[in-house]
């Protein structure tokens, strides 16, 4: 390994390292020869470093001026509490790591590690105990994002460990830090902004293929297979072990292959604006007389403009129009309409499913559905419901003994008790037709923790009336994050190797973040409605993921004022961006803000203030 350390007063670190096996040590120091050897007392200097490369004179913010082209590749950069010297205060400090974290992007290797250590309480992470204020702190990864890196782990700085080091230059002088608390953060490269440009997707709609403009917001969310035979991605670890269970007490079929991406027309019942609606090319739209007799036929829905004063829609949605799916109970139904359905045996339909929603933690505008259906005699419906919940809770119980630190609580609740504060997920799923059980995992000590899933028994439409179907649609994302540790439903999207690294060959494993503490950034943002017009929140909500490419946390109303007089009507938005797995710095985040503010001037016709 090639090893930078810089700021090195006396050497004795870089000593230290230097007997390391298979590592070459370049040790430099920020001051001449000369000035470092007219140091006494314990910063004097050892320049006889064995094994080590001493190098003067190189300044920390400079580094590709130091090295040549081929020389730069260092695996590890140590810098051991910098300091601008004397009594500087915390700003220039934070413009001194500014500086070091930029000049280290050009020297660092791909895979290589940033190590920084610092007094207790100068990083201003949680990891310092006691925390200092924001303002007081270095704030030390909010810098680093700046430079595009994140910090990936911290641990104590022990220096009685290190064998013959001395840390000294507090304030210049020959005194030592206080050593006692100290942090050693380290920090790794970010993988890069995504730049997302429009994208056609093409897809069998019939018995034909077409093709459409993606919503921007779901560029990176299409066709990324992790339910795909040869991926390992939790969703479908948790969505094999599901269906393995249930073939344990059915006979089981998986009919996923076959489903549609496109719906058409409008879902009775569905609110217009959480449907991500698609134009297809020109010239590829088909009839719905042109339609094969196929799945895609029997998808299409007939409820136009079915509860559009009830969901404040001004007008019925164009029959032709299209939509990317935002369940698969539909096309369960298709299946059943044409008898292609054996009573007594569970379907099991599953795939990536679409809804627009607001930002909130637990809410996705793409999931993949697991949908179980079957078909049972009239007045068993009952024991079917037990035995389905029973089984999913017996395999998610087998599931976390591999996931140690989490014990999921699995419960089924009646939807008429489960009260008026429903997620996302659960609103939209009573829109899609009558619930009447809510399936909620949670995590002990906390249950009954968040709803994942919908418990549905309603007539089956045979010729026979003696039979009932029972189905249960599960959000296996949301399951993945519970049974997973993982904290941000984000992380489940992330371009980032080291997410699928922790799950080997389809393991389930407690997830540990390759980026802590995520600096986040607040801005605030108001403007007058248009007179005698509401305003869809969920539409703008969307925009905001859009033009940040997910990179909003939260959205609260902070202020609704109306003009008196007038009757004019002014909201107020606090607005937080903050990644989950790629660094963000401040002046990104302030750009998002500005392309927001033009978004919603643009496209929901209001007056920024």
């Amino acid at each position: 390994r090639r090893v930078l350390l810089l700021g090195e007063g006396n050497f004795s670190f870089a000593a230290a390292l230097s007997g390391a096996r298979a590592t070459h040590v370049v040790a430099t120091c920020y001051e001449s020869e000369e000035e470092a050897a007219g140091r006494g007392g314990a910063a004097q200097p050892c320049f006889a470093v064995a094994g080590a490369e001493v190098v003067f004179s190189v300044d920390c913010t400079k580094l590709k001026e130091h090295f040549a082209p081929g020389e730069r590749e260092f695996d590890r950069i140590y810098f051991n509490f910098p300091h601008c010297g004397r009594k500087a205060g915390v700003v220039k400090n934070r413009q001194l790591l500014a500086g070091f974290f930029h000049g280290c992007a050009e020297v660092l290797a791909q895979e290589g590690e940033i190590h920084v250590a610092l007094c207790n309480g100068q990083g201003g992470t949680p990891a310092d105990q006691p925390r200092r204020e924001w303002h007081n702190s270095w704030q030390i990864v909010a810098v680093a994002a700046g430079a595009g890196f994140i910090l990936s782990h911290v641990h104590p700085f022990k220096a009685e460990s290190i064998e013959g080091y001395k840390c000294t230059g507090y304030r210049s002088q020959d005194k030592s830090f206080c050593v006692e608390g100290a942090l050693n953060h380290i920090f790794t490269r970010s993988t890069a902004p995504q730049c997302f440009t429009p994208m056609n997707y093409q897809t069998q709609l019939g018995s034909q293929k077409v093709s459409f403009q993606v919503p921007q917001v779901l560029v990176d969310k299409i066709n990324r297979g992790f339910l795909e035979v040869n991926s390992s991605h939790p969703v479908r670890t948790i969505k094999e072990r599901l269906s393995a269970g249930l073939s344990q007490a059915f006979p089981l079929q998986n009919i996923s292959s076959c489903l549609p991406l496109l719906q058409q027309g409008h879902p009775g019942g569905v609110c217009h604006s959480n449907i991500f609606w698609v134009t297809l090319s020109p010239g590829e739209a088909p009839g719905t007389g042109k339609m094969s007799q196929g799945l895609a036929d029997a998808v299409l829905c007939s409820h136009f403009g079915q509860d559009t004063a009830e969901n404040g829609q001004e007008g019925c949605p164009d029959p032709e129009q299209f939509y990317l799916r935002p369940s698969l109970l539909p096309h369960a139904q298709a299946i059943m309409k044409k008898g292609a359905f054996s009573p007594g045996t569970i379907q099991v339909l599953s795939g990536p499913v679409f809804r627009k929603c607001r930002v909130t933690p637990h809410s996705m505008p793409a999931f993949h559905e697991l949908l179980v259906v079957l078909a049972v005699s009239r007045g068993t419906e009952n024991s079917c419901v037990q035995m389905l919940v029973e089984n999913i809770k017996t395999t998610m119980n087998s599931l976390h003994q591999g996931v140690s630190g989490i014990k999921p609580s699995v419960s089924l609740q009646e939807a008429a008790s489960f009260g008026t504060e429903l997620s996302d997920f659960a609103a939209f799923e009573r829109q899609l037709g009558e619930v009447q059980h809510f399936l909620c995992v949670g995590t002990e000590p906390d249950p009954p923790g968040a709803c994942v899933g919908v418990i549905r028994a309603v007539p089956a439409e045979f010729k026979s009336h003696e039979l009932v179907v029972v189905s249960a649609s599960l959000n296996l994302d949301l399951l993945a994050l519970l049974l997973c540790g993982i904290s941000d439903w984000r992380m489940l999207w992330t371009w980032d190797r080291r997410f699928l690294r922790q799950f080997p060959e389809g393991e389930l494993r407690l997830f540990k973040s390759f980026s802590l503490y995520p600096p986040s950034y607040v801005h605030d943002v108001s403007f007058w409605l248009p007179d005698g017009q509401g305003f869809d929140e969920v539409a703008f909500h969307t925009l905001a993921r859009r033009v940040s490419g997910e990179m909003v946390v939260s959205i609260q109303l902070r202020d609704s004022f109306q003009q008196p007089g007038t009757g004019r009507r002014s909201l107020c938005y606090r607005v937080t961006f903050q990644s989950c797995d790629r660094a963000l710095g401040c002046r990104e985040a302030a750009e998002m803000q500005l392309h927001l503010r033009e978004a919603i001037q643009q496209h929901l016709a209001v007056t920024l203030r």
